[in-house]
């Protein structure tokens, strides 16, 4: 085992010095593509969810109630309420469900405090349209082709990952709307209709449809990709997956609940938390870890912790291995719910 200090790269002793080069490979779950060429098979983030190459999916094999809320939820195309503690796997579902079923990556809305239905459907960057207008006014006044049509309204328009999920395509996308318990008390019922009805207007675009050519605008989806928009409405044809997910902080309404086939995850058991392991770091991490899963799992039954918190300590504690790697481990698994 190493000393202590031989496995700090910051050790505060003021004087510069080159290394950061010591630092392993980041965890899987923080290793990002950027500028390694596009990700395939969902993207990046389905990996960092899933594991490489989504081994989670290989290694887990959910419960019967668990697949048949999911199956229900497809054959009804009803909204999936996922429900659970913070680490339960409501977001790893999501990403599971799209890559077996080959649905693409996955669309994330993740929700805070101020989100608006307005924020998923589409933005309208109204402001960049002023200042192209002006700027095409002057190009005018100075003899230049300057004048503002219908017809690029559209390159201000894009659609948020609500709106995309709704675009009409043979194969549903997967919606993921994260922490729907963070909205504020609206967004719950203003999601109502958009779910029931599968479509939604872009005022902006009804207003002048009679003016674009065949009524039609291009606009650029979530995903950055040029898509065309008929008669300035959104309407889907396959009714995208979508996952609802909850930390049970709050209750949603009824009219809400009613439209959603709800599924409530339990607490990962020993298995499961060493297949998220494995998933991740690897069998060989899974196995000197068993004595950090059962101590986490006598600590969850009066705790409320999450299994990013394992995963960091077990990553950290092979990695580095540093001394005193209880002590460590303690640290970086505290309670979430302890008094402030």
């Amino acid at each position: 085992m190493s000393e202590p200090s031989e496995w700090l790269i910051y050790r505060g002793i003021g004087e510069p010095h080159d290394g950061v080069p010591q630092l392993p490979p980041p965890p899987p779950w923080r290793d990002f593509s950027g500028g390694r060429g596009a990700p395939v098979d969902g993207g990046d983030s389905a990996d960092r969810r899933l594991g490489i190459p989504g081994r989670i999916a290989e290694e887990h094999r959910p419960g019967a109630e668990e697949l048949e809320m999911i199956n229900a939820a497809l054959y009804l195309r009803r909204p999936l309420l996922v429900t659970g503690d913070p680490g339960a796997g409501k977001s790893t579902l999501a990403h599971s469900v799209a890559r077996e079923l080959e649905f693409g990556k996955v669309l994330r809305w993740p929700i805070v405090s101020r989100s608006s239905l307005l924020d998923g459907l589409y933005h309208y960057d109204a402001i960049a349209r002023l200042q192209d207008v002006q700027i095409a006014s002057h190009t005018s006044a100075d003899g230049g082709d300057g004048a503002d049509s219908a017809q690029n309204v559209g390159s201000y328009i894009r659609l948020g990952p609500l709106g995309t999920a709704l675009l009409p395509s043979d194969r549903p996308r997967v919606l993921l709307i994260d922490e729907l318990d963070k909205s504020d008390i609206d967004l719950p019922n203003d999601l109502l209709n958009v779910l029931e009805e599968g479509e939604f207007a872009i005022p902006e675009l009804e207003r002048i449809v009679d003016r674009l050519p065949d009524g039609e605008a291009d606009v650029l989806d979530h995903d950055g990709n040029k898509v065309r928009i008929k008669g300035g409405r959104v309407q889907c044809r396959a009714f995208p997956f979508v996952v609802l997910t909850s930390n049970g902080e709050r209750d949603f309404p009824a009219p809400l609940m009613r439209r959603c086939i709800h599924l409530e995850l339990d607490r990962p058991d020993h298995k499961r938390l060493a297949a998220f392991v494995k998933a991740h770091l690897g069998e060989e991490a899974a196995r000197s870890s068993e004595d950090l899963i059962t101590r986490f799992l006598e600590r969850s039954r009066s705790e409320l912790l999450a299994t990013d918190q394992l995963l960091n300590a077990i990553y950290l504690t092979h990695a580095a291995a540093p001394a005193g790697r209880d002590r460590l481990a303690d640290l970086l698994i505290q309670r979430l719910d302890r008094p402030r």
